[in-house]
């Protein structure tokens, strides 16, 4: 699932297109550390290609979990201001978004009702991630708790939907932007 959805389905074009002007092209190398573990994190990113590797120094820096194409990273201590709680290196040759904190605080100081889309699809996010980590802890235990109507899945599938829509469309406006087209880029809607 690409994560990037939940924010981009409940932001509007103009949040987007503000993304796309605040943020900055970062090309990544394999074995590239983006975010290491208890060090200051100043950006949010939005993985746009590749791979990148999860790793935690109290399980002896043993990969924990892959990202891929879609995934929003660096959003936890965006939330709480505490550095961030793992480290996460580029599998391969890469390409993300990078939204500067200080940058993205200002916008939600200043604009209000972008600051109540954001904190709700922050809150979505978290909330799925938190989900899907109890999911996973129960292994094959698990059962849904509620029937689609009761969970508000309409809805979600909605807002995945359209979210779907907007991280396509900012993949092709990016590529447009940019001097030097992004060839390897593949829109991929299928997730």
């Amino acid at each position: 699932m690409k994560r990037v959805v939940f924010i981009l389905g409940v932001l509007d074009d103009e949040d987007v297109d503000w993304l796309i002007d605040a943020g900055q092209r970062r090309e990544l190398q394999p074995g590239e550390v983006l975010i290491r573990e208890g060090a200051a994190c100043d950006d949010i990113f939005l993985i746009l290609n590749g791979s990148l590797e999860v790793s935690v120094a109290a399980m002896g820096d043993q990969p924990i979990a892959q990202l891929a194409t879609g995934e929003v990273v660096g959003e936890m201590s965006f939330v709480d201001g505490q550095p961030p709680s793992a480290t996460v290196t580029a599998l391969e040759a890469g390409i993300v978004l990078a939204i500067s904190c200080s940058q993205l605080r200002h916008k939600l100081q200043h604009d209000m009702w972008f600051a109540s889309r954001f904190y709700r699809a922050l809150a979505i996010l978290l909330s799925s991630r938190l989900r899907s980590t109890v999911k996973h802890l129960q292994g094959e235990h698990w059962r849904p708790v509620a029937s689609p109507n009761e969970a508000g899945l309409d809805e979600m599938g909605d807002m995945l939907s359209m979210g779907n829509i907007r991280f396509d469309w900012m993949l092709k406006r990016l590529r447009n932007v940019n001097s030097n087209p992004w060839e390897e880029i593949e829109v991929d809607s299928s997730d």
